[in-house]
């Protein structure tokens, strides 16, 4: 792959991304040329996956096929289902079936968390996450240049003919991913520092945004941005209501205090995932719905909800207890 960019002159951010793919392990030439298309023209990328973009009829049959290559899969294996082309059933776990969801993915964050993913004061490597992103790829939490922070127009927002606003809620962390979106959408996007980006997050979070951790294989197989999302805009959370698994729950679930709740339905009305209902004058939670966002928590006027621990959720994306537990293993194997 090396020799194939040497004939080529190009621009410092891609001479990084390019960089990157060739370090990266068992990322190859088709791996790079989706990450390419992707981070060189989102709005058109999720415009199309999405189906808002006004060419989907004419490029949907091209899609599908670039898909099967892109996919790189055995011949014996099932073929990748692309969201917003076509609504899928939920993934059979016994299955070995490759989805759409498997390489391109969020993991549901509170606000804390997601708070730390961009204070993140060194570099970070972390590995193999099965047990916190369920998915068979594109689990990695690698972050170089995590000061590097840029607040992107969201392409999910844009490809609306109506978006929710502000466009600018998206957060891409870290290089060469970060200067990659930024040299080709300077009118797209702008670097703002840790404190500005801890500042957007609250701001989404008061709106009743979700924050997802998102996660791409054709990003290195490794997380890139955290997307503030609302249900009404977001191809994810869209997708996820059609059956297509692309979102992974927090690790916690909501949990109501029957003697503070008033049953006011605010929580109900700011619950994304339709996990809130009203029943005997209280609130009532469908835990096999409640993807432990946390949203309707700092909605309760009553301080009434609470985000628990359940372990059928998943483990939770925290920095520092993953940190602290890497280093554990590490002080282990050399002993």
């Amino acid at each position: 792959m090396k020799r194939f960019f040497r004939a080529f002159r190009l621009l410092p951010s891609t001479r990084s991304f390019v960089r990157e793919a060739c370090r990266t392990p068992g990322f190859g030439l088709l791996e790079f040329i989706h990450g390419y298309i992707y981070a060189r023209w989102p709005y058109l990328y999720i415009g199309i996956g999405t189906g808002q973009h006004r060419s989907i009829k004419i490029l949907k049959p091209v899609i599908y096929l670039v898909l099967q290559l892109f996919s790189h899969l055995p011949a014996d294996r099932p073929t990748v289902e692309m969201s917003g082309l076509k609504p899928t059933k939920p993934v059979d776990n016994n299955s070995q079936r490759v989805t759409f969801a498997d390489t391109y993915h969020g993991k549901v964050v509170p606000l804390k968390a997601a708070q730390k993913l961009v204070s993140v004061n060194r570099e970070i490597t972390l590995t193999n996450l099965e047990k916190v992103i369920p998915y068979s790829m594109a689990r990695d939490l690698i972050l170089n240049n995590p000061e590097h922070i840029l607040l992107l127009e969201c392409p999910c927002r844009a490809s609306r003919p109506n978006p929710c606003l502000p466009l600018d809620v998206c957060l891409v962390v870290g290089e060469p991913i970060a200067g990659f979106v930024h040299e080709h959408h300077p009118r797209r996007s702008r670097w703002i520092t840790s404190a500005e980006a801890i500042r957007v997050l609250q701001e989404t979070d008061s709106r009743g945004n979700v924050h997802h951790a998102f996660f791409k294989e054709a990003m290195f197989g490794r997380f890139f941005a955290i997307c503030n999302c609302c249900s009404c805009c977001c191809g994810a959370m869209q997708a996820f209501y059609n059956g297509i698994p692309m979102l992974a729950a927090s690790g916690y679930v909501n949990r109501v205090d029957t003697e503070r709740c008033t049953g006011c339905e605010t929580c109900v009305d700011s619950c994304g995932f339709n996990a809130l209902s009203m029943a005997d004058r209280a609130v009532r939670v469908n835990e096999s719905l409640c993807m432990g966002c946390g949203i309707c928590v700092s909605k309760c006027p009553q301080e009434a909800l609470k985000l628990i621990r359940e372990p059928s959720k998943g483990e939770p994306l925290e920095l520092d207890a993953l940190l602290a537990d890497n280093e554990d293993r590490l002080r282990a194997n050399r002993l």
